[in-house]
């Protein structure tokens, strides 16, 4: 399919794949993410979904095949993209200030060097404002919370008015308080602000409410589809390498859960509310016995 024929993608990756020291990562990558859409990069460790993200970016390059992101071919869209890496919050200087660490957005390596004028400061406080942290303006990174300092790091990312968000496991390392407060952060950028969101994510239950659909990386290549066809309990356990249930609460809902039976037995079940906490429980208590 032709570039035209994508017009109205956000991403659009053809016949694109990645190898490192003559080790393919992945390849055939074929699809279409559409524009104003949540999007998760989900798989097992090491199947690639940062390097994933990074080649979007232009930060990595192919092996074969073309990325475009919006309409530009990789890395040539840069000051339309808002990204938020993994190592952020223990990369970051803590000695800045919340309202220092957003300002980089917007004048990056100009920062203390010129003055920043009231236009700038304007557009960090709006970005502030939005994430919930401009209360915090003049708070040293040092004292916050790993939550508000995600926060901040998605302030620093919208400040330059991006059209697109990626976001490399944003949700790592918080607990359940500040990952909704996360997602509701990315639900109105998408709702409000018609933002293309896309985030790599290891675990979806949190991001399934307001995913549109999720890029796969399935026996070396990575396939996008709709989230209602991703959510599939052959599909994901083959993806997990673990038997995985797909489950739907009353009001229709949906959530993953570690299957308890065997392949044979499984099947799609409806639970209610409480069933569907005691086996979000259970699910946690599982990660961090293993």
């Amino acid at each position: 399919m032709s570039e035209h024929e994508h017009g109205n993608a956000v991403i659009v990756l053809t016949q694109a794949a990645i190898a490192r020291s003559g080790h393919s990562i992945w390849s055939h990558g074929n699809f279409a993410i559409p524009t104003g859409t949540v999007t998760a990069i989900v798989g097992t460790n090491g199947a690639g979904k940062t390097t994933l993200m990074k080649a979007e970016l232009g930060l990595l390059p192919l092996s074969e095949g073309s990325i475009s992101v919006l309409g530009q071919p990789a890395g040539k869209a840069t000051a339309q993209i808002g990204y938020v890496p993994q190592s952020y919050t223990s990369e970051i200087d803590a000695n800045l200030t919340v309202e220092q660490s957003v300002l980089l957005g917007i004048n990056g390596t100009r920062f203390g060097l010129h003055p920043t004028t009231r236009s700038e400061r304007e557009q960090a406080n709006q970005a502030m404002t939005f994430t919930g942290v401009h209360d915090r303006a003049h708070s040293r990174l040092s004292d916050l919370s790993g939550g508000l300092r995600q926060r901040v790091a998605i302030a620093q990312a919208l400040a330059g008015k991006p059209k697109l968000l990626m976001l490399d496991e944003p949700l790592a390392n918080l607990d359940l308080a500040s990952q909704r407060e996360i997602v509701q952060v990315l639900a109105r950028l998408n709702s409000e602000l018609g933002m293309s969101v896309q985030v790599v994510a290891h675990d979806l239950n949190m991001l399934l409410p307001i995913l549109d659909g999720a890029i796969y990386l399935l026996d070396g290549h990575p396939h996008y589809a709709g989230i209602h066809d991703v959510m599939d309990s052959e599909l994901l356990t083959h993806l997990y390498g673990t038997d995985v249930e797909v489950v739907t609460t009353a009001q229709g809902e949906m959530f993953i859960s570690p299957s308890v039976q065997g392949p044979s037995m499984r099947r799609h079940h409806t639970h209610t509310a409480t069933e569907i906490a005691r086996l979000d429980m259970e699910h946690s208590a599982q990660e961090r016995q293993a």
